[in-house]
């Protein structure tokens, strides 16, 4: 068997001829002959957009709050420990291989992908370090995805976009019905979507679950540097804005509390701990700022909902010249993410991702003259030398936003030298 961390992800890799195998059964019979059977609530966070931020949210409150909290997120950007965290620290080399080759040992001849196998390790470190709580995000869709082969006390819908259309369908209502799969009968279901897709409702519906929406069971009101939340089991007044930055994370941080709120009779929170969960919440790659002249911004915006968001953001900012260092996979609707940070960019830095879905400089390149962006496109040989290109040409006052992609903020970050945590 392997022995490193590295040559067990390399072996996962090679053993499900796709990387992607929606379905339940294969990680379900894995999942019994393993006994894995939390006796903590689970909380499974799904969506568009949003699902990280949410299960940061999450981690840092309940955290704040004494909890041992198990968190699950993926994909990861600089090293795998990221996706499992036991009490806010990565979970170790030597762990994650000792449950990688416990499932190895009895999951026979059930070929499991990647992330399925990672779900399942993740689990087992949650049982072994006897966590309070997990909170484990949805990987690709929700009704088919591993995470939810485990049964949580309390479910949470971000946003329903286009997004995986190959495997989730091209309108939002088959995506919201996939989404919806996570929800569970008696159990709170929250959407933070305000645009609430009917199947969303209808499947909340058919199964009994109970169905908090923003806006209606529970919602916010920003004030002046603080803002206010309430929901049907209560409000919470005068909370700090959430250290992680722009307008989009008050729908998610009011998402992450309505959760709280379902689940208070098992896991109380006090104000102290949603003010210090606020503050002290951190996830790399959401409109995050480096330190430095020129700026720098990283976000791992995929999406022209995302974009929509990073554009927002952007705006909001003091004027000055923007130069893009973007790169992306050619699965997703290039096309339209330029279209929603064209007004926002001056540059485009265009570069290829090395990996069997991205798309290459030249290709991307096309996209954006083709979808006719007002700034000067130039291709270059790497992400690493667009950043180099980057801040090459823009002044010290100037800002560079690096996005597009998981891969993209990566490579800058590797670029710059730092860490995910």
């Amino acid at each position: 068997m392997p022995n490193t961390l590295v040559d067990w992800l390399t072996y996962l890799e090679s053993l499900h001829p796709k990387t992607i195998a929606l379905g339940l059964e294969r990680v379900a019979q894995v999942k019994q002959r393993l006994d894995l059977q939390p006796d903590f609530p689970v909380i499974i966070v799904g969506g568009t957009n949003g699902k990280g931020s949410v299960c940061a949210m999450l981690e840092a409150i309940l955290h704040a709050a004494g909890y041992k909290v198990g968190c699950y997120t993926s994909p990861h950007l600089l090293e795998y420990n990221e996706r499992v965290r036991i009490a806010k620290q990565q979970a170790s080399d030597a762990e994650l291989c000792v449950s990688f080759e416990q499932i190895e040992q009895v999951r026979g001849d059930v070929a499991l992908t990647y992330f399925e196998f990672g779900t399942l390790a993740a689990m087992q470190c949650f049982i072994s370090h006897k966590v309070d709580v997990s909170i484990l995000e949805v990987g690709l869709g929700g009704r088919l995805d591993a995470v939810n082969v485990f049964d949580p006390e309390c479910s949470v819908v971000t946003s329903v976009d286009i997004d995986h259309v190959d495997y989730l369908g091209d309108t939002r209502e088959k995506i919201a019905f996939e989404k919806a799969g996570i929800f569970r009968q008696g159990r709170v279901a929250i959407c933070a979507d305000t645009d609430v897709p009917q199947a969303l409702r209808q499947h909340a519906e058919e199964i009994g679950a109970e169905l908090w929406c923003i806006g209606g069971e529970f919602g916010f009101t920003a004030n002046q540097g603080q803002w206010d939340y309430r929901s049907k089991a209560g409000s919470r007044s005068a909370l700090p804005i959430p250290a992680l930055r722009g307008a989009f994370q008050l729908p998610n941080a009011s998402a992450a509390l309505a959760a709280l709120d379902a689940l208070r009779d098992k896991l109380p929170v006090s104000m102290d701990a949603v003010r210090r969960g606020l503050v002290e919440v951190e996830l790399a790659g959401r409109f995050q700022f480096v330190p430095g002249r020129p700026q720098l911004i990283l976000d791992v915006a995929h999406n022209p909902r995302a974009a929509r968001s990073l554009a927002q953001n952007l705006a909001s900012l003091p004027p000055t010249k923007t130069f893009a260092v973007f790169a992306m996979l050619k699965d997703k609707d290039m096309a339209g993410v330029a279209k929603e940070l064209d007004a926002q960019v001056d540059e485009w830095l265009v570069a290829g991702i090395d990996a069997p879905r991205g798309a290459t400089a030249a290709e991307l390149a096309q996209v954006l003259r083709d979808a006719g962006v007002r700034g000067e496109v130039q291709v270059c040989d790497s992400i690493e030398s667009a950043l180099h290109e980057a801040s090459n040409r823009a002044s010290e006052n100037d800002r560079i936003a690096a996005f597009g992609s998981f891969y993209t903020v990566a490579e800058v970050m590797r670029a710059r030298g730092m860490r995910s945590a």
